[in-house]
């Protein structure tokens, strides 16, 4: 496990339900917090050097939940190092080096999977599935997420040591999310904008609009000045208007179609990464998976500092 934070903590939590997973090693950027970390979960070794855990052979899997700007050299050193890899969304920060990633992991033949979680959302799967079915045709689809981050703080409220991308990364659970329930591999028309730099914190409003398959608008606006958490979608529909509130899925009359579930679970997400290992085979998000949204979030950074 490289890292000690919120979404660390979500995959330990996670794993502790999977037979035969062990946490062997951890990696951290400091030394108390790292200690604190392996200790509680029941880590056999920790330290602060990357190449020196990945060159234990008795490492098979690597799980890289570091800041935003160290996941491809990271990802890079497990994947040359013949592990199997876990690696938090975004895949990397540009679409060159995503692709990079990608390859690699399909030159040395070892298992690549990227937390794109919303996929597993039992509610959004369902949407899926309609569409898939030709049961549910989507006329309009706008998402928003929101936090407040006005102080560096993780999910739980802990202080942290880097600063989240908007952009790149909760962003791109968003525009992932829209062109998987869509199916659409090459969204057009990409434009962003972002709001005013927050003096530590960077930028902490966007808005990005696209359209996908057959010209259907999808909008996706994002705070980190927002009062209260806020993780909904809301997908127009032919058939009915559906709503995702956090979790729970619901019909336009307030029907409930998928009780909330917890958007921290991780456990079916990591079920896969390890099924996927153990039965050598893909796991259901590769890094060819992720590359329609990298390619929209790199055209989005672009019209941003365009029109900055």
């Amino acid at each position: 496990m490289v890292g000690y934070g919120a979404i660390a903590k979500c995959h330990m939590e996670a794993f502790t339900s999977i037979d035969g997973v062990r946490p062997y090693r951890l990696v951290g950027r400091r030394a108390e917090p790292t200690s604190q970390f392996a200790q509680q979960w029941g880590f056999e070794h920790h330290g602060l050097d990357l190449d020196e855990a990945v060159q234990d052979p008795q490492v098979d899997a690597v799980v890289v939940t570091s800041p935003n700007e160290l996941h491809v050299s990271q990802a890079t050193t497990a994947l040359e190092a013949g592990k199997h890899l876990l690696l938090e969304i975004p895949i990397a920060m540009n679409l060159a080096d995503a692709q990079q990633v990608t390859n690699l992991s399909r030159q040395l033949n070892r298992r690549l999977m990227i937390c794109h979680t919303l996929r597993f959302q039992p509610g959004l799967v369902e949407i899926r599935r309609r569409v898939e079915a030709e049961q549910f045709h989507l006329h309009h689809f706008f998402a928003m997420f929101g936090i407040l981050r006005r102080e560096n703080t993780n999910m739980y409220g802990k202080p942290r040591s880097w600063t989240d991308n908007i952009l790149w990364h909760h962003g791109a659970h968003l525009v992932d999310l829209a062109i998987w329930i869509s199916g659409c591999d090459q969204p057009a028309n990409v434009d962003c904008r972002f709001g005013p730099l927050h003096p530590r914190q960077g930028v902490m409003d966007m808005s990005l609009t696209m359209s996908l398959d057959g010209g259907v608008p999808a909008t996706i606006c994002q705070s980190y000045n927002i009062h209260t958490f806020h993780w909904r979608a809301t997908f127009i529909g032919e058939e009915d208007t559906l709503y995702w509130n956090e979790g729970e899925l619901s019909t336009a009359a307030g029907k409930i179609i998928i009780p909330r579930a917890d958007h921290t679970d991780l456990s079916v997400q990591n079920r896969e990464f390890i099924a996927a290992i153990r039965e050598d085979r893909d796991p259901a998000i590769t890094g060819e998976a992720v590359l329609p949204c990298m390619a929209v979030l790199e055209q989005a950074q672009a019209r941003a500092d365009a029109t900055g």
